[in-house]
C-alpha cells in the first residue's frame, strides 16, 4: 500500500508540473534572524535589495535577472548598475521601493525598524539577512538566500566550493608560525579602528593564515600605541587608503610600511560578508606566505 501511495503522489505532481500552474502565486512561511515570521513567494519574479551583501550573493547564486532595485551602496558586481537604485539604506524611500512593486525585500541590518513595519503593512514581504559575526555565518547566509530566490542547489554548489577552496588554503598554511597582522579600518586624527575577534574578519585572517594582533580586542576601537608596540608583521589595508597611510606619521615607523609588507585590498572583498571573503582569504595567503 506504501508503494502504491507513493506512486499515485508522484502521479499527481508530474500531473501538476504539466498543467500550467502558477508557482509565483504559491506562498511559505519563513522565520528570518530576527524571529520575524513573514509570509514569502515561494517564487519570486522581482525582488528589491537593500543589502550590499546580499545583492552580491544573489548575483553569485545566478540571481541577477529576479532583482528589480537595489541601493546606492550595491557596486558589486559591475553589471549591478544596470538595476534601478532605490538610493540609500538606513534612509530608505520607501515610496521609491513600493513603486518598482517587488514581491519581495530582502535586507540586511542597517535598514530602520519603521520602514519595514511600512512595507509590511503595504504586504510586501521584508525579509532580514544581516551579516554574521564569524566565517560560518557567510555559509548560511548563502543557503538563507538560495532557498529565498529558488536558488538552494546553486547555494549548496556555491558553499561547497568555498569549503573545498578553504581546505587547500589551509592545507598549505604554516599555523605554528603565524605572521602578525593588522587591518587598518580608521586612522589619523579620528582615531585608530580595526576588526577586533568578535568579527568575520578576525576569522578571514586566521583562515589566511595570520595572527591578529588585535583578536583580544572586543569592538573596532584600537590604541595608536598598542599598534606601535605590537608593530606587525603585515599590514591590510584598504586600497583607496594604503597611500595616505603609508606616508603618514608615526606609521611610516612601523617595519610592515618600512619594509613593503602593506597589503592593499578592495573594500567590498573584506569589509563585506560576501563569497569574495575567499578572495580575500588568497591574497592574505599569498602575500604572506610568498607565493
Amino acid at each position: 500500500m506504501r508503494k502504491i501511495a507513493l506512486l499515485i503522489l508522484a502521479a499527481l505532481f508530474a500531473v501538476s508540473c504539466t498543467s500550467g500552474v502558477n508557482t509565483e502565486n504559491l506562498t511559505d512561511t519563513i522565520t528570518d534572524d530576527y524571529g520575524r515570521q513573514v509570509v514569502v513567494p515561494t517564487a519570486p519574479q522581482h525582488i528589491v535589495s537593500t543589502s550590499p551583501a546580499v545583492t552580491e550573493i544573489i548575483f553569485a547564486l545566478g540571481g541577477g535577472p529576479l532583482l528589480c532595485g537595489r541601493t546606492d551602496f550595491c557596486a558589486y558586481p559591475p553589471q549591478v548598475a544596470q538595476i534601478p537604485s532605490i538610493g540609500g539604506i538606513s534612509n530608505l524611500n520607501v515610496e521609491h521601493v513600493l513603486s518598482l512593486s517587488p514581491d519581495l525585500v530582502v535586507s540586511g541590518s542597517m535598514v530602520p525598524e519603521k520602514c519595514v513595519a511600512q512595507l509590511q503593512a503595504m504586504n510586501v514581504p521584508v525579509v532580514c539577512v544581516p551579516e554574521k559575526t564569524t566565517f560560518q555565518g557567510l555559509y548560511q547566509n548563502i543557503a538563507t538566500i538560495g532557498a529565498l530566490i529558488g536558488r538552494a542547489e546553486a547555494a549548496d554548489s556555491l558553499n561547497q566550493q568555498i569549503r573545498q577552496q578553504l581546505q587547500h588554503i589551509a592545507q598549505r598554511t604554516d599555523t605554528a608560525h603565524r605572521p602578525t597582522l593588522y587591518y587598518v579600518v580608521g586612522f589619523g586624527a579620528g582615531g585608530n579602528y580595526t576588526a577586533g575577534g568578535g568579527t568575520f574578519i578576525n576569522d578571514i585572517i586566521t583562515l589566511a593564515g595570520a595572527s591578529n594582533i588585535a583578536q583580544d580586542v572586543e569592538g573596532w576601537n584600537y590604541s595608536l600605541e598598542a599598534l606601535m608596540q605590537h608593530d606587525p608583521d603585515y599590514i591590510l589595508i584598504r586600497s583607496a587608503d594604503s597611500a595616505a597611510f603609508c606616508s603618514m606619521a608615526p606609521y611610516t615607523k612601523l617595519s610592515a610600511v618600512r619594509q613593503g609588507r602593506v597589503i592593499a585590498i578592495e573594500s567590498g572583498m573584506i569589509d563585506l560578508q560576501v563569497p569574495r571573503n575567499l578572495d580575500a582569504i588568497k591574497l592574505i595567503s599569498a602575500r604572506i606566505s610568498g607565493k
